[in-house]
């Protein structure tokens, strides 16, 4: 057998070759006819970056986990299990595996494609067909020479699309810790409103007792009551209001952190915290370079531009080799006796489909040209959210201030006017409306705070870059009991 091989198969590697050296220079003639391939080129962006921010920032330094910065350490642990619960985090984590393996479906049209066959046969009756029993077993491999870099820049877009969805996953993380913090700030500001409603409708409650007693002497008209016990009820009634907020926002926090909503057990405590100095927010270029979303923006961008390449590649002439190694009899117990090996190559130029490769093209192109736009309308976008937020939270402290006068001349006004009324020297009427105001200018004082800390939660995100989240530093993210593998 060996004899018979060699006496078969040199010649056949003989004439491979012959024909491999005549297809090389047909090759040649039409990479000179049609050019040298693509060159991926990239648009200028349309946004002229400023050098600056136009408000001046702070100094210290915000860490990459920025939530840290507001120094709670129940707010930490509710973000820490969000990055590792939250269902739309993980779903997001999915997504890149996704990506990655079309990455590595792409990335196999570079190199040769093997099948293995195996074929039988039979014809009856023997005398009226050739041959009887056929069996081949056969080695196929198809190999497409990349001669235009069409696959190449399939797989860089590939590439670039999963860098693009891994920045969508960070940027994900970060707006799941912005919304994690917003709504547990929240909680805790209408809780604070909550006690201190509670705390007026009593004040109110004794206020009544009093009106009462000096009604029953004949000092007050009754309408002096009917106007405090509209007060009280209209305390309960924001009350109310605020309890409705108080539970939702429960709802939602348990929705962040992966469980059902209702299942939140006990009652959420805790003050607003102090905020630590303005963090010093950087150059807008280096804003660019940090922001995921911005990042993410620009991979697409770039794939847009390579999907271009090979939408031009398209365009251009195939060369496919295809190789062949068969062991054929007519009885399989004489298989390895018979062999047979074949190569063949194809070179195929497309010459007419109606105009639909030059359409994608076209569509390639317009579709480069939006990510362009939608680059530059993101990057303006982050810089708008680092100006909006440092505009509020300089503004914010003034309106902080003018409140806290407001109440504190609201006290003063409230004193005098009570002693008066004490005295009899005024009526309820006054006493009723300064009561209502002082009341009402503490609980907007609450919200105010609540709004600077929220204002400083928005510079945080808005100035935020990736960190490392429990599925990328080698953790798993769980599903009930059942762990899933994060890579």
């Amino acid at each position: 057998m060996p004899n018979s091989f060699y006496t078969h198969y040199v010649p056949l590697v003989r004439h491979f070759r012959m024909l491999a050296s005549h297809l090389v220079w047909p090759v040649v003639l039409i990479a000179v006819a049609t050019g040298c391939g693509n060159r991926v080129t990239t648009a200028d962006i349309p946004v002229t970056v400023p050098e600056d921010f136009s408000l001046p920032t702070g100094e210290s330094e915000m860490q990459a986990e920025w939530w840290v910065n507001f120094g709670d350490a129940e707010l930490n642990l509710l973000i820490d299990s969000a990055l590792r619960q939250n269902l739309d985090l993980k779903s997001s984590w999915f997504q890149v595996a996704q990506n990655a393996s079309d990455v590595a479906i792409i990335a196999s049209e570079r190199v040769p494609q093997v099948f293995l066959e195996l074929q039988g046969g039979a014809s009856r009756p023997v005398p009226d067909f050739v041959g009887g029993e056929n069996t081949q077993l056969s080695l196929r491999s198809s190999y497409e020479v990349d001669l235009w870099g069409r696959v190449k820049q399939s797989k860089l877009a590939a590439e670039d699309r999963l860098k693009a969805s891994f920045l969508d996953y960070q940027t994900l993380a970060i707006s799941v810790a912005g919304e994690v913090a917003l709504t547990w700030f929240s909680l805790q500001a209408f809780q604070q409103q909550l006690a201190l409603i509670r705390e007026q409708t009593e004040y109110n409650e004794q206020v009544l007792a009093l009106i009462r007693a000096r009604f029953a002497s004949g000092q007050v008209r009754g309408v002096d009551i009917l106007r405090q016990q509209q007060l009280i009820q209209n305390t309960e009634e924001e009350a109310t209001a605020i309890e409705m907020e108080v539970r939702t926002l429960r709802n939602r926090l348990a929705v962040l952190l992966g469980t059902a909503p209702g299942t939140l057990s006990g009652e959420q405590t805790g003050t607003l915290p102090d905020l630590s100095p303005l963090p010093d927010a950087g150059l807008p270029m280096e804003l660019i370079n940090r922001r995921p979303d911005v990042q993410s923006s620009f991979y697409r961008m770039v794939a847009a531009d390579r999907e271009v390449a090979v939408a031009i590649s398209n365009t251009y002439p195939r060369l496919t080799f295809n190789l062949t190694g068969a062991l054929r009899s007519n009885t399989l117990t004489n298989l390895v006796e018979s062999q047979a090996a074949s190569l063949t190559s194809s070179l195929l130029m497309p010459l007419f489909y109606g105009g639909r490769l030059n359409a994608e093209k076209d569509r390639a192109e317009a579709f480069r040209e939006q990510q362009v736009q939608v680059y530059g309308q993101t990057v303006l976008q982050a810089l708008q959210e680092v100006e909006d937020a440092l505009v509020r939270e300089s503004l914010q402290k003034k309106r902080i201030g003018y409140l806290e006068n407001q109440l504190n001349l609201a006290e003063r006004a409230f004193g005098q006017l009570r002693v008066e009324y004490l005295n009899g020297s005024i009526a309820y009427l006054d006493v009723l409306v300064s009561l209502d105001q002082m009341q009402q200018l503490k609980r907007d004082l609450v919200g105010a705070r609540l709004d600077q800390l929220l204002f400083r939660l928005a510079l945080y995100r808005a100035l935020a870059g990736g960190f490392e989240t429990p599925a990328e530093n080698g953790g798993e993210i769980t599903r009930n009991d059942n762990p899933i593998p994060s890579k």
